[in-house]
């Protein structure tokens, strides 16, 4: 009974950071319909800017502590959102009426950019960097358990986030703007909104996501470097579609699922030298049995 909880609340930290990451792809697609495959590097530029922010900050505030925690995420986040917003504006604003593979290609070049520029030694280098101690850490034992603090505040985090991005598409302004966008375009364009606006705040919205959750994995992480965002990334999309892609709580579902199956089956001898492919036999299940997605609704799409 002690090894199943244990495994349960470490499943649950790790898919906590899944979820966190699939709320951004599952944003992206919900109002564009492609999936924005640079979010995962926009989760590496996050934890690199909390990287060269703290040092900064601990010249103001002492670190580690809740407060400058508070201060490098929120700095961060505004850094990467900046950056959503620009790569919206720049490589995907003028394919908004090419094919979607065209900007699905063009999605995995901007990818592959930022990871391989992050690579030369003049940006980051290919080198791993420790990664600044942002929050006191404690372990708390409960019997046979071990609970980090680091672990719940991954789980309180992403449950905040994800009741805060829930209330901003379903109870406000920009956010019903958001779902129309998303339903039709033109018809939301015609009725006054500013199409240009709600896709550049959506973009940005996704990358603040994504820095939060960079930074969280690499409190969890032995250090940072260039290429830290391609896995999480990867098992981030694959929880969106096991929820639902562009399902809200079907991503944050997703990712939980997701991450208490790797935790389990690492645990498990004989599993545990197939914990990453089990992400990839998901994919492929879901898309065979329901390619829609737990929480998803099936669409016809007429051609």
């Amino acid at each position: 009974m002690d090894w199943f909880l244990q495994q349960l609340i470490n499943g649950l930290a790790l898919g906590s950071i899944y979820a966190l990451i699939a709320l951004g792809y599952t944003m992206v697609y919900g109002v564009l319909r492609f999936i924005n495959f640079a979010h995962s590097d926009v989760l590496m530029l996050g934890a690199y800017a909390a990287f060269f922010i703290a040092p900064k900050v601990q010249g103001v505030l002492p670190l580690p502590s809740i407060t400058g925690a508070m201060i490098v995420t929120l700095l961060a986040a505004l850094i990467c959102a900046g950056i959503g917003i620009l790569i919206e504006f720049l490589a995907y604003r003028p394919l908004r009426s090419r094919p979607k593979l065209t900007v699905l290609i063009t999605a995995i070049g901007v990818s592959l950019f930022i990871e391989f520029t992050c690579q030369h030694k003049a940006v980051f280098g290919a080198d791993t960097k420790p990664f600044p101690n942002l929050l006191p850490s404690t372990d708390f034992h409960l019997g046979g358990l071990v609970i980090s603090s680091n672990d719940l505040v991954v789980v309180f985090v992403t449950i905040l986030l994800l009741a805060g991005l829930w209330f901003t598409v379903q109870h406000t302004k920009i956010g019903t703007a958001m779902r129309a966008v998303s339903f039709n375009q033109q018809a939301a364009a015609l009725m006054g909104v500013n199409i240009n606006r709600i896709i550049s705040f959506t973009f940005g919205l996704g990358s603040a996501l994504a820095a939060v959750a960079g930074i969280l994995y690499a409190l969890k992480a032995p250090g940072i470097e260039p290429l830290m965002g391609v896995q999480p990334g990867i098992r981030a999309f694959i929880a969106a579609v096991l929820g639902g892609i562009g399902n809200l709580p079907g991503a944050a579902l997703g990712g939980l699922l997701l991450g208490l199956l790797e935790t389990f089956a690492g645990g498990i001898s004989g599993l545990s030298s197939y914990r990453d492919g089990i992400a990839f036999a998901i994919l492929i299940l879901i898309l065979l049995f329901k390619p829609a997605g737990l929480l998803g609704k099936a669409t016809v799409e007429k051609v």
